[in-house]
C-alpha cells in the first residue's frame, strides 16, 4: 500500500510539475491572451457558416457552402452523435491553448518511457525532451494543431504496444485502445499512418528477436492483442473516419476522372496527389544535419538577424534609420535549403542527439534497433525528391503513401526515437548494470563520433554557396549588395550554432565522465542534464516561437477585417457567390464574409479545384456565371479592394433548353470553355447512362428561385407550363444530398462537371434539398457500440486489478 501512494504522489508531482511548464512556456495564456495562428485563423474563416448555424440552430449542418462553392463539414471540426471519446480528449486537455498541446506532448512522452521502465527521474528529462523539440514547437506557432494533437497521443500509443509485448496483455490492451481512439481522434490521419511504419519496424525487429528466443507464440498473440486493440480504437471513431474516406474520394486526395492536364497534356495517374505535390517540401540530404545544429542551413525563412548582423550594417551604411533598418532584417530569409520555405529547423537538441549516439554504443537488444531503424527510415523518407528511388516505390507501391503531401513531415518519427533511445542510453549509465569499462568505452566513442562531425562540418563549410532560392527579389529593393551580406549572415550562424551544438556535447560529455569517474553523483549529474537539454531547446524554440506570436482572444475570434468591399457586398440579402481575386485560391477570408468559391484547406474539393485548373485562373466567365459569382473583388492601382457585379450571374437555379451528352469527363469539363450555361448543360453519359431526353421546351413564363436558404436544406420554387430540366449552382455530391420534389424523393445527376440537374414536372412545385449524410447514422450506431464495448473493457480491467491486488494482500 506505502508503495502504491508513493508511486501515486510521484506521479502526481509530475504532472503537476508539466502543467507549470506548459504554462511557464505559453505564460501570456494566464493573461487571457491566445497565439496568433495563420492555420486556426483559416480554419475559422472556413468554418464561419457551420459554427453560426450551429449556435442559432443547436444542430450540425454537415455541410458548408461558404468556401469551395459547397463542401461537407468532416474535416472542419464536425461534431458525431456518441463521440465520447471528443468528449474525453477535451477534458484531457483541460489547459488554455497551446499550453494543453505542450502538456500533452509531456505526458504521453513520461507515460511511454514509464513504461519502457524508464526511473521517473529519467522520464521526466525525455518528455522535456520530446515536448520543447523544436519541431513540435514550431507547428504550434503555424498553427497545425491537429498535427500537435496526433503526435502528442503517439507516445501513449506506443506505451501501449510496448506492454502487450512484455505480457502486460490486460492494460497493454487497454492503453492501445484508448490511445488509439484517441489518436483517430486527433484527426490527422498522416500522422498516424507515417506512425504506423514505425510499428511495422517494430514488428519486424520484435518478430526477429522473438524467433531467436523461442517466443513466437508470445509475438503472435501480442499481434492478435493489438489488431483487436486498434481495431476497437478504431471503431470508437467510425463516424469521422467513415465520413473522411467518403469526402477524400470527392477531393483533391482521391483518384481524379480527369486524365488530361489543362494543356491536353496526359496527366500523371497516380490514384492520389501527383508525385510532384507530394515531394514539394523535401528535406535536403545535408539539411538533415539540422537535427544537431539548428540554423546549419539558417533556420527560418523568416528570421531576425539582429543589429549585430551584417544586414543590418550594411543598412545602416546606406543611410537607412535604425528602426528601418532593424524592421528590415527582423524577416529576412535567412533559410537556404532545398525547401520552398520553413518556419524553423527540426531541431532535436545537441544533448539529446548526442545521447542518441552514446545509446547506439551502449544499448543494446530490440529496443536499439527499432528505434534505430525507425529513425533511419524516417530520415530517408523525409527527402522525398532527393532520394526519388525510394519515394517513388513508396508512392507506387505502398498502400496509401500517395495520399499524403509534405513527406518532410515523416521525421516526426525520428523526433519520437531520438529521445527515446537517449533516455535508455542515460538509463544504462545510471541504473543498470554496466561494466563501467563498456561505459566509458562508449562515452568515447560517442564522443569521437559527434566531435567528428563537428570538424567535418567545420572542414567542409566552404564547399557551402550560402545562397538562398530568392536571394535575387533581394537587388529589386535597390540594395545590391544586400544577398552578399545575408550570404555572410548565414555563414556567421552556421559558425556560431556549431561551436553552440558541440558546447552543450561538451559539457554532457564532462558530466558523465565525471560520473563515471565517482566524482560527481547520479541525481546531480541526472538534473544538470536535465537543466542542459530544456536550455538548449527552449532558446532555440524562443527564436521562432514565443510571446510575441500571442494576441488578444478577438484578434483569433475575428481574425480577418471587413474591407470596404465586404461592407458593400454585404448589402445585398441574396444568395450567391463572391471570387476575391486579391486573396487567390488559398484563403478563407471570402468565406468568412460572404459565400466563395476559394477556401484554405489540404483536401480541396477536387471538382472546384479542377475548374480553377481548366477554366476560372484562364478568365472562363461563363464558369463563374453557372457557379451564381455575382460580386468579383479587384484591386485598384492604389491597392484598395473594390467589388464588381457580375450582371450575368446564372443565379441560385434556372431551366435550360439543351443537354449535351459528353462520353467521359475530359470531354465534360473540356466542353465548358465555349459552353451557353444558361441554355445548355453538359453531362457524362459514361457516369449517367440513363439520360434519354436531351431537348426541354422552357418558355418566358418559367421560373425557378431559392426561397429558404440554410447550409444543409435548400427550398426552391419552380413554376413552368412544360416538364423542364433544372440546373442548380450548388455543387454535386451524391453521398448525402437528396432532392425531393413536393416531399417525394427524386433523382438527381450531375452536369456541367460539378452541379446538380433535376427533372421538374409540370406545373408549381416546391423543391427541396436536403443533406442528410447516411455515413453519420451508420457511422455513430457503429460508434456508441464500440465506445461502450471499450468502456466496459476499461471498467472490468479495473475490477480484475482491484481484485487481484486484494486477493494478494490476502494472501
Amino acid at each position: 500500500m506505502k508503495q502504491g501512494l508513493k508511486f501515486f504522489f510521484i506521479h502526481f508531482f509530475v504532472i503537476v510539475f508539466f502543467i507549470i511548464g506548459a504554462l511557464a512556456y505559453f505564460s501570456p495564456v494566464l493573461q487571457g491572451k491566445v497565439m496568433y495562428q495563420h492555420d486556426i485563423a483559416q480554419y475559422t474563416g472556413m468554418a464561419k457558416e457551420q459554427n453560426d448555424f450551429r449556435k442559432s440552430k443547436d444542430q450540425e449542418p454537415y455541410w458548408t457552402n461558404s468556401a469551395f462553392g459547397g463542401m461537407p463539414t468532416y474535416q472542419l471540426g464536425a461534431n458525431y452523435p456518441h463521440n465520447y471519446i471528443k468528449q474525453l480528449d477535451r477534458l484531457i486537455r483541460f489547459l488554455p491553448r497551446p499550453a494543453d498541446y505542450l502538456f500533452l506532448y509531456f505526458i504521453g512522452f513520461y507515460i511511454l518511457l514509464c513504461c519502457l521502465k524508464v526511473d521517473y527521474r529519467l522520464a521526466i528529462v525525455g518528455a522535456l525532451a520530446f515536448g520543447f523539440s523544436t519541431y513540435l514547437i514550431i507547428i504550434l506557432g503555424a498553427g497545425h494543431n491537429a498535427k500537435a494533437h496526433a503526435i502528442a497521443y503517439l507516445p501513449v500509443l506506443l506505451a501501449g504496444i510496448v506492454l502487450v509485448f512484455r505480457k502486460k496483455y490486460l492494460w497493454g490492451f487497454v492503453l492501445t485502445a484508448l490511445a488509439m481512439a484517441l489518436e483517430i481522434t486527433a484527426n490527422h490521419y498522416q500522422m498516424t499512418y507515417y506512425f504506423m511504419l514505425l510499428v511495422l519496424v517494430l514488428g519486424m525487429v520484435y518478430l526477429v528477436y522473438a524467433i531467436k528466443e523461442k517466443q513466437i507464440k508470445h509475438f503472435f498473440i501480442s499481434v492478435g492483442i493489438l489488431l483487436l486493440a486498434v481495431t476497437l480504437g478504431i471503431a470508437a471513431n467510425a463516424t469521422g473516419l467513415m465520413a473522411t474516406k467518403e469526402y477524400a474520394d470527392w477531393s483533391t486526395r482521391g483518384k481524379s476522372e480527369l486524365t488530361i492536364n489543362p494543356d491536353g497534356s496526359a496527366k500523371e495517374d497516380t490514384g492520389g496527389l501527383s508525385k510532384g505535390y507530394i515531394t514539394n517540401w523535401s528535406y535536403g540530404i545535408t539539411e538533415s544535419l539540422n537535427l544537431f545544429v539548428p540554423r546549419l542551413f539558417g533556420g527560418a525563412s523568416q528570421e531576425n538577424l539582429g543589429e549585430d548582423s551584417k544586414s543590418f550594417n550594411y543598412l545602416i551604411d546606406k543611410g537607412l534609420p535604425r528602426s528601418s533598418a532593424l524592421n528590415f532584417v527582423s524577416g529576412l530569409p535567412l533559410y537556404w535549403g532545398d525547401q520552398p520555405g520553413t518556419s524553423g529547423p527540426a531541431y532535436l537538441g545537441a544533448v539529446i542527439f548526442f545521447l542518441f549516439v552514446l545509446g547506439l554504443f551502449l544499448v543494446k537488444g530490440k529496443h536499439k534497433w527499432w528505434l534505430l531503424i525507425g529513425s533511419l527510415v524516417s530520415l530517408l523518407l523525409s527527402w522525398g525528391k532527393n532520394f526519388s528511388s525510394l519515394t517513388d516505390f513508396m508512392i507506387d507501391y505502398f498502400p496509401l503513401y500517395d495520399k499524403f503531401r509534405a513527406v518532410s513531415s515523416i521525421q516526426i518519427i525520428l523526433e519520437l526515437c531520438v529521445p527515446i533511445l537517449a533516455m535508455l542510453a542515460l538509463k544504462k549509465l545510471f541504473m543498470d548494470k554496466v561494466p563501467q569499462v563498456d561505459k566509458m568505452k562508449s562515452l568515447t566513442l560517442a564522443a569521437g563520433t559527434v566531435f567528428g562531425l563537428g570538424v567535418l562540418l567545420f572542414v567542409f563549410k566552404g564547399a557551402f554557396n550560402f545562397v538562398g532560392a530568392n536571394d535575387d527579389n533581394l537587388r529589386m529593393t535597390g540594395l545590391e549588395e544586400l544577398p552578399e551580406m545575408l550570404r555572410l549572415d548565414r555563414k556567421s550562424v552556421y559558425t556560431s550554432d556549431l561551436l553552440r551544438s558541440l558546447g552543450y556535447v561538451l559539457v554532457t560529455t564532462l558530466l558523465i565522465w565525471f560520473y563515471l569517474k565517482e566524482k560527481l553523483k547520479m541525481n546531480f549529474i541526472i538534473i544538470a542534464i536535465g537543466i542542459l537539454v530544456v536550455v538548449d531547446l527552449v532558446v532555440v524554440d524562443l527564436r521562432y516561437v514565443n510571446n510575441d506570436n500571442f494576441v488578444s482572444k478577438r484578434k483569433m475570434l475575428e481574425p480577418f477585417q471587413e474591407s470596404d468591399a465586404d461592407k458593400l457586398i454585404a448589402k445585398d440579402d441574396g444568395v450567391f457567390r463572391v471570387f476575391d481575386q486579391t486573396d487567390g485560391f488559398d484563403s478563407a477570408k471570402t468565406a468568412y464574409f460572404h459565400q466563395s468559391i476559394t477556401g484554405y484547406h489540404a483536401a480541396k474539393p477536387a471538382g472546384m479545384q479542377d475548374l480553377f485548373d481548366f477554366h476560372i485562373y484562364n478568365g472562363n466567365l461563363s464558369v463563374l456565371n453557372m457557379l451564381n459569382v455575382k460580386y468579383v473583388i479587384r484591386q485598384d492601382q492604389e491597392g484598395n479592394s473594390f467589388p464588381i457585379e457580375n450582371p450575368n450571374a446564372n443565379g441560385n437555379a434556372w431551366f435550360i433548353k439543351q443537354l449535351k451528352p459528353v462520353e467521359n469527363a475530359n470531354a465534360e469539363i473540356m466542353a465548358l470553355d465555349s459552353l451557353d450555361t444558361k441554355n445548355v448543360a453538359v453531362v457524362n453519359t459514361s457516369s449517367f447512362k440513363d439520360i434519354s431526353q436531351l431537348q426541354f421546351q422552357v418558355d418566358s413564363t418559367a421560373s425557378i428561385s431559392l426561397i429558404d436558404y440554410e447550409p444543409n436544406h435548400l427550398t426552391y420554387a419552380s413554376k413552368n407550363s412544360n416538364e423542364g430540366l433544372a440546373v442548380f449552382s450548388e455543387m454535386y455530391y451524391k453521398n448525402g444530398w437528396n432532392a425531393y420534389i413536393d416531399g417525394i424523393e427524386s433523382d438527381y445527376f450531375k452536369v456541367d462537371y460539378v452541379l446538380r440537374a433535376l427533372n421538374v414536372p409540370s406545373g408549381a412545385h416546391k423543391i427541396e434539398f436536403k443533406f442528410e449524410p447516411e455515413v453519420v447514422v451508420k457511422g455513430s450506431k457503429i460508434t456508441l457500440a464500440s465506445t461502450i464495448l471499450l468502456g466496459l473493457v476499461i471498467v472490468g480491467g479495473l475490477g480484475f486489478s482491484f481484485w487481484k491486488s486484494k486477493k494478494e494482500e490476502e494472501n
